[in-house]
C-alpha cells in the first residue's frame, strides 16, 4: 500500500506541475502581437504537449488514489467525511484541466478574448485547490 500512495503522491505533483504551468503558456499567448505567427505557433506547440503529458499523468494519479481508496479502504467509514470533501475537490480539479483544454481549443481557434491579466488570476485556481485537498488529507478536519 505505501508504494501505491508512493506513486499517487509523485503522480498528482507531476499532473499538479502541468496544471500550474499550462494557464502560463496562455498568458504568454494572450500576449503574443498581432501578426507573430511563429511565437503564436511556438506557445501553442508547447501547450497541446504539456496538456497532453498533464493529461497521461492525470490518468494513472486518479486511478492509484481510487485503489487506494476501493481497494484499500482508505477513507470508509465512520469520521472520514475529509475524504468525501477531497474528492469533492478532485472533481473540482478535473473540472479546471478540462476548461484548460476546452481553452487551449479557443486559443488556438483565436476565439478566446480573454486579457493575459484575467489567464494570470485563472493560474492561481490550482493551487487553492491542491491547498485545500492538501490540508483536506493532513488535517481530516471532518
Amino acid at each position: 500500500m505505501l508504494w501505491v500512495k508512493t506513486f499517487h503522491i509523485v503522480f498528482i505533483a507531476s499532473w499538479f506541475a502541468g496544471l500550474f504551468y499550462l494557464p502560463r503558456i496562455f498568458v504568454n499567448l494572450a500576449m503574443v502581437a498581432p501578426g507573430s505567427v511563429a511565437e503564436r505557433d511556438r506557445l501553442l506547440l508547447m501547450a497541446r504537449k504539456l496538456l497532453r503529458f498533464t493529461t497521461l499523468l492525470a490518468v494513472p494519479a486518479i486511478g492509484l488514489g481510487l485503489w487506494l481508496w476501493l481497494g484499500y479502504g482508505i477513507g470508509q467509514g465512520a469520521g472520514n467525511g475529509w475524504l468525501h470533501a477531497k474528492l469533492g475537490v478532485v472533481v473540482l480539479i478535473v473540472l479546471y484541466h478540462w476548461i484548460c483544454a476546452r481553452m487551449l481549443r479557443a486559443l488556438a481557434a483565436n476565439t478566446d478574448q480573454h486579457s493575459h491579466r484575467w489567464f494570470r488570476w485563472f493560474n492561481e485556481v490550482p493551487v487553492l485547490l491542491l491547498v485545500v485537498a492538501v490540508a483536506l488529507v493532513v488535517v481530516k478536519p471532518f
